[in-house]
């Protein structure tokens, strides 16, 4: 197993942590996680670079690249803000659905218009009472002549309103049967008649922003189907390995950054006349954060690498997702202890990490849901 970086991944690497370093500046950061507004600039500056090119095939107008070179971009991406992340991956993950599962005439309509920055996607499962459990989900969409008229209520889902976004939703077209032979993934406008999107009140990742989706009586021809008619199942399990190893990239990179900053406060801040990283305590806490989130590291570029070598790799990607979201977690939680007053005022970042780490364990599979799908391939049942 090679986990070595080639000379071009290298080179990716170095340029998007350059355009981040560019585009979004602490202060740029600081101010759409406070106002809670959306980096439009800076995904225009992602689309110019390409890197809505990067997973796509060249067939259908991308550059070709595999799992590693989005891991590497999800990783650098989330070094600067685990919120702007989401506003990349989401409608990554979302094509790369369209463009295993669509046929193609919807890879030829959606495809580019989101390749080129121009369509954002955004993507709908979970409902009041559907989270892990998908098969719980009432929204559903009922067939009325040529089309399908959407009915029913999303929650959690992230940039669903944001300008120019299509939203990917799962829902219910055969009710008559398990979710796993009756749903449907369906394109809709976020702007369509019916449609009403509340921005939610959360504790973190604010710019990106999730939202109360309400449809009534929304009206999608079948094109707007992907996978065919009752084939949302086949379309969630086809895109769920890549989803997670890239999930445990941003955990693993806006970890990296929790260890830099609290390492940093170590070295400059004194009291007792000497820099407080000095006191073992602290350096031992510091070093604990970093051997932690290295570990993490290993994990997922393990999993990637066997997911690039076409690998099975189902229990690498649930332990590095689990490792990684938990990681982030608990290091933020670190590094607010060792920053004290510094990291819960506002005006410095830990705090947003602190905040914005509490949903790692919460999205893209729940910790719970993780343990449970790890000990099941151990052979365990779980009740």
């Amino acid at each position: 197993m090679d986990l070595g970086f080639s000379d071009e991944q290298t080179l990716l690497r170095d340029s998007v942590r350059r355009l981040m370093d560019r585009h979004a500046p602490p202060e740029m950061v600081a101010r759409h996680d406070r106002e809670g507004t959306y980096p439009y600039d800076l995904y225009r500056a992602w689309a110019e670079a390409g890197l809505f090119a990067l997973p796509f095939s060249e067939a259908d107008g991308g550059l070709g690249g595999s799992v590693i070179d989005l891991a590497i971009v999800g990783e650098e991406i989330a070094y600067t803000s685990a919120d702007f992340y989401m506003a990349y991956a989401g409608g990554v993950f979302c094509g790369l659905n369209i463009a295993r599962k669509g046929s193609e005439a919807q890879k030829a309509r959606f495809l580019p218009p989101l390749i080129a920055g121009d369509l954002r996607m955004a993507i709908s499962i979970s409902e009041a009472d559907a989270g892990s459990d998908v098969g719980a989900m009432r929204t559903r969409a009922v067939r009325d002549g040529d089309a399908w008229v959407v009915d029913g209520t999303k929650l959690w889902s992230t940039g669903a309103g944001v300008k120019n976004t299509l939203l990917n939703v799962y829902l219910k077209t055969d009710p008559s049967v398990s979710h796993r032979k009756g749903m449907s993934l369906v394109l809709i406008d976020n702007d369509a008649p019916g449609v009403e999107l509340k921005k939610l009140d959360m504790l973190g990742r604010t710019a990106t922003g999730t939202y109360e989706i309400s449809f009534d009586g929304v009206r999608i021809g079948e094109d707007r189907i992907i996978g065919g008619v009752n084939g949302g199942w086949d379309c969630i399990l086809s895109g769920l390995q890549v989803e997670r190893i890239v999930s445990a990239a941003g955990n693993c990179g806006a970890a990296r950054a929790v260890v830099d900053l609290a390492a940093d406060y170590a070295r400059t801040r004194t009291q007792f006349g000497k820099p407080i990283g000095s006191n073992q305590a602290i350096a031992h806490m510091i070093a604990d954060m970093q051997t932690e989130v290295a570990a993490a590291r290993a994990l997922m570029w393990q999993a990637a690498w066997k997911v690039s070598a076409g690998e099975d790799a189902l229990a690498e990607i649930s332990m590095a997702k689990l490792f990684s979201s938990e990681t982030y977690a608990k290091v933020a939680n670190q590094g607010m202890q060792i920053m004290g007053a510094f990291g819960y005022s506002m005006e410095f970042p830990m705090q947003r990490h602190y905040r914005d780490s509490r949903s790692a364990t919460i999205a893209a599979g729940s910790s719970q849901m993780q343990r449970n799908l790890i000990a099941g391939l151990m052979g365990l049942k779980v009740n």
